[in-house]
């Protein structure tokens, strides 16, 4: 039988997978590093766990496992290591990372990961789930579909991963797709976009949509931009943030995101769609997408969620709203 492994399942998000693939009854094992965290949680849900480093040795600790569901972040730290282990393994390669440098290192192994018939799929939590499927959906509304504009609202407080990788996201310099090419645009101007209670002011910033959108549309260029409102972007010390938003908290800021995309005739479509809470998303969304690959929906090589399940696969998590303007 297939298994599944969740790495950092001890962390805010990976615990909350790691619940909902037992509520599943999936077959699946949890690992990371810190084996007195992982032994109490390997208790509380019955299963077996594995200690390791996302390092070069990985490989060796995947024996037995069919599909990695990494949860590990900052991923500039464990993506790379995770994915040579995983090709290396032949094992599928899943992970909830927004970095863009990891959907770039993706790209960039797709042809060895082809080699070993092995999918490395980045993103299948609110970080691309919701924008990969939004975009393709709105390009249908679009003939001859020229250029993607992606934004994110991002309400509430932050996880200190979250955190953590938006620092490496910024860290990468803002980048945008032009003619099919990704390109530094760092003199990129702020914009408004409406997300269903009037237009409020964007900020250009490089998310994994940039090479998803791509993949999945076909579309050459993309620009993406995100409003962070109230406390949802923290400063100083991140280390002492606490894991992550309450259940309350989680509760009352939906998560949303819109699409703009603009034919060659200068006509434009656009759609917004609503989700829970993007952290009670992730987990739903990355479990759901590891259920899916363990059934056999897999293709070799670098992959995007629309890709692999299809535009409607937002949608299949409960909550989740499209609307077209």
């Amino acid at each position: 039988m297939s298994t599944l492994l969740i790495y950092g399942a001890t962390g805010y998000t990976g615990r909350m997978a790691a619940e909902r693939a037992k509520t599943l009854g999936l077959r699946f094992e949890i690992a990371g590093r810190d084996h007195a965290r992982l032994a109490v949680l390997a208790a509380h849900l019955d299963v077996p766990f594995r200690v390791f480093d996302a390092d070069a040795d990985a490989a060796g600790a995947l024996s037995g496992i069919s599909v990695l569901l990494n949860f590990a972040g900052p991923f500039a730290h464990t993506a790379e290591p995770l994915m040579r282990a995983c090709i290396k393994a032949s094992v599928d390669y899943l992970d909830i990372t927004a970095e863009i440098n990891v959907y770039r290192l993706a790209e960039q192994l797709g042809a060895e990961a082809v080699s070993h018939q092995v999918m490395l799929l980045p993103g299948v939590g609110w970080d691309v789930v919701p924008t990969d499927s939004l975009a393709v959906h709105v390009a249908k509304r679009v003939e001859q579909p020229f250029a993607l504009s992606i934004a994110l609202q991002v309400p509430g407080s932050m996880s200190r991963g979250s955190a953590m990788s938006v620092s490496e996201i910024i860290g990468a310099g803002v980048m945008a797709r032009v003619d099919g090419e990704l390109i530094a645009t760092p003199d990129a101007t702020l914009r408004h976009f409406d997300f269903g209670d009037g237009p409020v002011l964007c900020a250009p910033l490089s998310f994994g949509d940039l090479v998803t959108g791509w993949h999945s549309t076909g579309i050459p260029n993309i620009a993406m931009f995100v409003h962070m409102s109230g406390d949802a972007f923290p400063e100083g010390d991140l280390s002492t943030l606490p894991d992550g938003p309450t259940a309350e908290e989680r509760e009352a800021h939906r998560a949303r995101a819109v699409v703009e995309v603009m034919g060659v005739d200068s006509v434009i479509a656009r759609s917004v769609i609503e989700t829970v809470n993007g952290y009670s998303y992730t987990p739903l969304a990355a479990v759901e997408a590891a259920r899916r690959v363990l059934e056999g929906e897999r293709l070799s090589g670098f992959a995007t969620p629309t890709k692999v399940f299809g535009g409607g696969f937002a949608e299949s998590i409960e909550g989740t709203l499209i609307t077209d303007f």
